[in-house]
């Protein structure tokens, strides 16, 4: 099923840029656009609408005051030229932020970010709270687990999952690396590999090639090198 979409936004090349960017995704699909949030009411009155794209500085009614309005909200990212609204918009549980003008790179960031929030079937969903918490929930095996951050050394991609290596058990969760990535706390976790992340509490050791966990050596990618040893040394 299609994650449908409403782009709101009074500038027209806005709105171009972003439903350029979503009909390059196969499983997203733009419902409708509207140049102010009374229309994009009226579509949310009669459209299932599961992310919404919404301006914050529009005539009439704020993106912001448009949100503190709603009484049951889809998936809200914010895209503004402005960056003064950004802690106000965390308050509002807002999925993402995205600064103008929007690169690919950074809009896929914010979609990964709503997949991983919203992936029923192998990840449990999650609220935008779940960087405010010190654990989150992974489906695998037709269970939720509570996973701490704490407890976790390392992820590693295999194949179709990964595999979470924490202190006394391993839990294998069909996603994929960057998708999961996107949940855990980036002041607490690092890639350091196109197929690890590791905990960067547990870093016991490290040289320009690996890490070490304890015992455990896990290689430094060469595209990852540079940002890994500035974020250690």
């Amino acid at each position: 099923m299609k994650t449908k979409c409403l782009i709101v936004d009074d500038e027209p090349l806005a709105i171009e840029i972003i439903e350029s960017y979503l009909k390059q995704l196969d499983d997203f699909e733009v419902v409708a656009t509207c140049k102010n949030a009374l229309q994009a009411f009226t579509v949310l009155q009669n459209e299932p609408v599961d992310l919404v794209f919404l301006d914050i500085q529009m005539p009439q009614i704020t993106g912001v005051e448009f949100v503190k309005s709603m009484k049951q909200k889809p998936g809200i990212i914010f895209t503004t030229a402005h960056i003064d609204y950004a802690v106000e918009s965390y308050e509002l549980d807002i999925l993402d932020y995205l600064v103008k003008p929007i690169s690919l790179a950074r809009f896929m960031k914010a979609i990964q970010k709503y997949q991983a929030m919203n992936k029923v079937g192998d990840l449990s969903a999650v609220s935008p709270k779940d960087s405010e918490k010190d654990f989150i929930y992974v489906k695998s095996n037709k269970k939720n687990f509570k996973v701490t951050f704490s407890e976790i050394l390392y992820v590693e991609s295999v194949k179709d999952y990964v595999k979470i290596v924490a202190s006394k058990r391993q839990i294998s969760v069909k996603t994929t690396l960057s998708e999961f990535v996107s949940r855990l706390p980036e002041e607490r976790f690092l890639r350091v590999h196109r197929s690890f992340i590791v905990n960067i509490d547990r870093i016991t050791a490290h040289t320009h090639h690996d890490v070490e966990l304890g015992d455990k050596e896990i290689p430094i990618g060469g595209s990852y090198k540079q940002k890994v040893l500035e974020v250690l040394i």
